[in-house]
């Protein structure tokens, strides 16, 4: 056997090798959805039950507890599922053909490392080329079959050095990613959260999968509304619908980002954070980008009502510590948990980084309110996912519970205060404002029907009555 049979012999085998780490990845698929069965609610007022398998443009497939697929339309889901809909499309496929990663458990290289692992390949063999060919002139004359000798030590060796170079790379990527994983983050456990959230159930419900802790309400605070607010848009709280598939999602798993997203320049739209009595928080900063607190859109609560009627915090809502005690006031959608001005320890508060939080004690990051800016949230201190369809600073967590609008859009009346807000009945309210010298009333109430009814006063003594079927 010739030199140039060993050189095709070696090059062969380094391919085959190189294709074989290239080509092949471990397998498995996950299941996050848990053992129960998601809600979805159809236009026509049905629910279905069932857990998102998969889908395409036009339909999503859910699948039953007995493993069968059942096809709806989106287009005849109600249309916050059919956001939640699109919503898990696009994030499936973004997981489908996501770059690889490394996990915990399994070891994976990266496509980049099998260029430089092919070229170690390519010198090894040329390596053994020049030690086999020096070799076989200084022993051609010593010894019998020397060329058979020859080709096995080589293979031997070029083995040997293929193992010991994939070890060293694969180690070397499990180690360096190991510092950056969700492993360096204890996930939270659903006791811990579900504790904060008790003191004000039946008002608020909660659930959980081995992903999200979930929790439903009607966006409607037990504390009084409203009165405060002296820069008012016209809105007025109504209950929300975030139930089933529409309930507020906390990740039971957080993950530190690579650069936390800043509330200065991302979150106009939506929430950040959830309060403990099922009242999202927003961004500090109205989708004008003013302070709301400064500009005097917030009432004594730290909350208003957006464009859906649907009332939510834009600055910390530090009452709740009334009845949290030392236990978080809320959770950011990051799944961090948000203190009060105190320490879990009932110690005082230590100073706060840029995303308005700090890890002390056990070393499990959380954020803190304050009454100073931003109030909650500086920056998403977590990995988060973001709507694909609103650019920021236009931005919104996903996923997250979504309001349902009931009337037209009202706009800001220039100069209005609001002086009290008050039940007047069973699901009926009062509220008074203020022009100058003369006011203005928004009398307001809902049957079991879900038909609602507006009396506007305004400051001129003119009524206007309007209704509302939901």
């Amino acid at each position: 056997m010739k030199i140039n049979s060993i050189i095709r012999h070696s090059i062969m085998i380094a391919l085959l090798i190189y294709s074989s780490v290239s080509i092949a990845h471990p397998g498995g698929h996950y299941h996050g959805e848990g053992a129960f069965l998601n809600n979805w609610q159809l236009k026509n007022g049905k629910v279905i039950k069932g857990n998102f398998s998969m889908g395409k443009d036009n339909f999503i497939l859910l699948e039953q507890l007995n493993g069968d697929l059942v096809k709806v339309p989106i287009e005849n889901l109600s249309e916050q599922d059919q956001l939640l809909a699109r919503f898990k499309i696009k994030k499936y496929k973004q997981l489908n053909i996501g770059a690889v990663k490394v996990s915990n458990s399994t070891t994976q290289i990266n496509p980049s490392t099998n260029y430089y692992l092919f070229f170690i390949l390519i010198l090894m063999v040329v390596a053994i080329f020049l030690i086999s060919k020096k070799i076989y002139q200084l022993f051609s004359e010593a010894i019998q079959n020397r060329t058979k000798w020859l080709l096995i030590s080589s293979y031997f060796l070029l083995l040997s050095l293929i193992g010991f170079a994939c070890k060293k790379t694969t180690d070397t990527i499990s180690s360096s990613s190991s510092t950056s994983s969700s492993s360096s983050i204890p996930k939270t456990t659903t006791g811990f959260i579900d504790s904060a959230f008790a003191p004000n159930k039946p008002s608020v419900s909660t659930r959980w999968d081995d992903t999200y802790f979930y929790v439903a309400s009607n966006g409607m605070p037990a504390h009084n509304m409203m009165v405060g607010i002296t820069n008012w848009q016209q809105q007025v709280p109504i209950p929300q619908f975030y139930t089933g598939t529409n309930s507020w999602a906390i990740p039971l798993q957080p993950v530190y980002a690579s650069v936390p997203l800043s509330t200065k320049t991302n979150f106009m739209k939506g929430a950040v954070a959830l309060a403990v009595n099922g009242i999202p928080i927003f961004n500090a900063l109205n989708n004008r980008g003013e302070d709301s607190y400064l500009i005097g859109e917030l009432d004594n609560w730290g909350g208003h009502c957006g464009k859906g009627d649907d009332y939510h915090y834009h600055a910390a809502p530090l009452h709740l510590s009334t009845t949290s005690g030392l236990k978080p006031i809320a959770f950011a959608l990051d799944g961090f948990a948000v203190y009060g001005e105190k320490e879990p320890d009932g110690s005082t508060m230590q100073s706060l980084d840029t995303c308005h939080g700090h890890s002390i004690s056990n070393g499990v990051y959380h954020y803190h309110g304050t009454n100073n800016y931003p109030y909650v949230v500086g920056a998403m201190k977590g990995k988060v996912s973001t709507d694909p369809s609103t650019a920021a600073p236009e931005n919104q967590i996903l996923p997250q519970a979504f309001s349902s609008p009931l009337r037209p859009a009202t706009t800001p009346l220039s100069g209005a205060s609001i002086k009290t807000f008050a039940s007047t009945g069973t699901n009926a309210y009062k509220l008074t404002y203020q022009v100058g010298s003369n006011m203005g009333y928004v009398e307001y109430s809902w049957d079991a029907g879900n038909k609602y009814t507006f009396k506007l006063t305004s400051t001129a003594g003119v009524v206007t009555t309007n209704v509302y079927q939901r």
